[in-house]
């Protein structure tokens, strides 16, 4: 299976107890999702704390979302781990599941060049059998980058291979790799890693994984839209208020994340440790400043 349209694909949070996943809350989070503009769902991405998850724990949550979804949309893996072997049993896992498509960045930790990343992405592919996305976040994974050379090379060796997310902001790296990467596979797919969609979508972005949903799926779903007619102009207002909200939650990370949630009347519990729980001080002034971001006042409030 090598056919699959990215689209808007939201990476839910991942709802904890003290008891540990909350399931019960969980199918909630999907039907949130997919009530709201999501064409996928992607999980569990590091915004759903993938890497303060076991392995047991991930392939329950992949489970779950598979069964629970009932085929309203696709549901898509994450199979990032820091050795090849445990990353292409997750991804040998996922399409037992019934999983749609894989995600996979740079192992964790490491630091390995460009020529062992090709056999661990290649790993990864083959256990999985589905079409593959590689995950490209150097800001997130110690500065290791997905190189242009890297994704032509895999192109050439991997038929399941069909594209590249990208959370880098280098818009001259994204240029490169899709023009040459399209030349090879005219149908591999650009998909943005964050809400810019307005510059991602320009140099041929067809599609984007979007942390923001959890807070604001109606600002992205129309950010989206506009950006897939082209009508950028448009999409000014809504990428504006998406990126006032961008930079706060990256002040705060997926504690901040979870606290909007929560503020949205949407409650996910904490992040798990080490990622900090907010200070009542902290989430009264994230408070103030959602409040201020002009669209967030439509957005849905509870589990609706």
């Amino acid at each position: 299976m090598t056919s699959f349209k990215f689209g808007l694909v939201h990476a839910p949070l991942t709802p904890f107890s003290s008891a540990g996943i909350d399931f019960d809350l969980y199918g909630n989070v999907i039907d949130f999702h997919l009530g709201n503009g999501a064409e996928g769902l992607a999980m569990p991405m590091h915004t759903g704390e993938s890497v303060s998850l076991t392995a047991e724990e991930r392939k329950s949550l992949l489970e779950f979302a598979i069964t629970h979804a009932r085929g309203r949309a696709p549901v898509i893996a994450h199979a990032s781990e820091s050795g090849t072997d445990i990353a292409a049993s997750l991804a040998a896992h996922a399409k037992q599941s019934g999983a749609a498509a894989i995600i996979a960045t740079v192992p964790y930790y490491w630091t390995p060049p460009q020529a062992m990343l090709l056999e661990h992405f290649a790993a990864i592919g083959v256990a999985g059998g589905l079409p593959l996305f590689l995950y490209n976040a150097p800001g997130e994974m110690g500065g290791v980058k997905i190189a242009t050379e890297l994704v032509l090379t895999l192109l050439g060796r991997l038929p399941n291979f069909v594209g590249l997310i990208d959370a880098s902001h280098d818009w001259q790296f994204m240029i490169e790799v899709v023009s040459c990467a399209r030349r090879i596979k005219p149908e591999f797919q650009l998909v943005s890693a964050t809400e810019y969609l307005i510059s991602a979508g320009a140099i041929g972005a067809t599609g984007v994984l979007s942390s923001l949903s959890n807070v604001a799926p109606r600002l992205v779903r129309e950010l989206y839209d506009l950006c897939s007619k082209e009508r950028y102009q448009d999409a000014q207002s809504r990428q504006s208020d998406l990126a006032v909200l961008y930079r706060l939650i990256q002040q705060t990370g997926v504690s901040g994340l979870k606290a909007a949630s929560r503020l949205m009347g949407r409650d996910c519990g904490t992040a798990r440790p080490p990622l900090p729980i907010l200070t009542e001080a902290d989430s009264r002034a994230l408070a103030a400043k959602l409040a201020a971001i002009p669209g967030i006042s439509a957005e849905p409030v509870e589990w609706r």
